[in-house]
């Protein structure tokens, strides 16, 4: 990259379906091992119960606390951005507080997303019966509080866009098993697909960025996850099966593809195929732009930095472009 660009600007371009100068861009969900790398502790594993009781003072320590740590994990690994999670307990008016100090500390340097995601996605295993019920016997009902919850998060947009400080939003509602979808294709595109394009659409006349997001094997919904014409798709997961290769040539010239580094390899692979799949993510995303480097999930707990920084360390001597 020139001096003039950051590394939100690099992302952008991804995001446009341009070639980013220099390397390509480094994002991930979120990075969890925040004490083992800087001796911190992860804003989601503190306690924030006593937050009403306070005093503002402290509040606001707090907030500048975790955007200090958001901002330390992107600069020592290089990430052009992360999701923006507040801790349990915050309100809207702290995530946003939060976010300013994170301008505050480091300006544009960074691309700054929210969740965002108001589809359904797929049931936990208390819910899926009743879910599978209604599909079946109430589907306006299903329908129509899809439209409330389409309404409410375009209204949140609509708010969140007075900040200045957002540049997108991730849909984090994953649709698919390893194996296949939740539902079928054309429940899918009942169910799902027309919110999604919905929601998509608002998000991009408010001048927002949208990648959309789902683990598993999201190839029998693609040409659908396409039709709803987000900025980018995310995480692109070989564990289900996901060839990036293949969805690079399919769709590569109208949505940004984002991740597809095996997590599983990289907490239970040798050496040699941590760097093998790094390799094979760069070649197969790179060419011609519109990819975003990472992981197809998120560096979790219990993922070992040292893969972290292997995986890093091929990704800086080999994923540069040659202009």
């Amino acid at each position: 990259m020139s001096t003039h660009d950051t590394p939100r600007d690099a992302l952008i371009a991804a995001l446009e379906h341009r070639e980013p100068r220099g390397r390509v861009p480094h994002f991930e969900l979120e990075f969890f091992l925040t004490m083992e790398a800087l001796g911190r502790v992860h804003p989601s594993q503190r306690s924030y119960q006593q937050w009403g009781q306070m005093s503002e003072n402290e509040r606001s320590l707090h907030r500048r606390d975790v955007a200090d740590l958001y901002v330390a994990v992107a600069r020592r690994f290089e990430l052009s951005g992360m999701l923006y999670n507040s801790p349990e307990g915050w309100g809207e008016d702290d995530t946003r507080l939060s976010i300013e100090h994170v301008r505050e500390l480091s300006g544009m340097e960074f691309f700054i997303p929210l969740h965002g995601d108001a589809t359904y996605s797929l049931p936990n295993g208390d819910e899926m019966m009743d879910f599978v019920v209604k599909l079946n016997e109430h589907p306006q009902e299903l329908k129509d509080t899809a439209q409330c919850r389409v309404d409410e998060a375009l209204e949140r947009a609509h708010r969140i866009r007075g900040w200045g400080t957002i540049d997108g939003f991730f849909l984090c509602a994953d649709y698919c098993f390893n194996d296949n979808p939740f539902l079928s294709p054309p429940m899918f595109d009942e169910f799902v697909t027309p919110f999604l394009s919905q929601l998509v659409t608002g998000y991009k006349e408010l001048g927002f960025y949208v990648v959309k997001h789902t683990d598993g094997n999201l190839m029998p919904i693609l040409d659908s996850l396409v039709e709803a014409q987000p900025h980018g798709l995310h995480s692109l997961d070989p564990q289900g099966g996901v060839d990036l290769a293949e969805v690079k040539r399919r769709i590569g010239d109208s949505v940004c593809l984002l991740g597809n580094v095996n997590c599983a390899l990289l907490q239970n692979g040798t050496h040699e195929e941590v760097i093998a799949d790094v390799r094979r993510s760069l070649s197969d995303g790179m060419p011609g732009g519109g990819y975003v480097f990472g992981t197809s999930n998120c560096i979790y707990t219990g993922l070992g930095l040292d893969r972290y920084e292997l995986m890093l360390e091929v990704w800086r001597s080999e994923g540069v472009y040659d202009r």
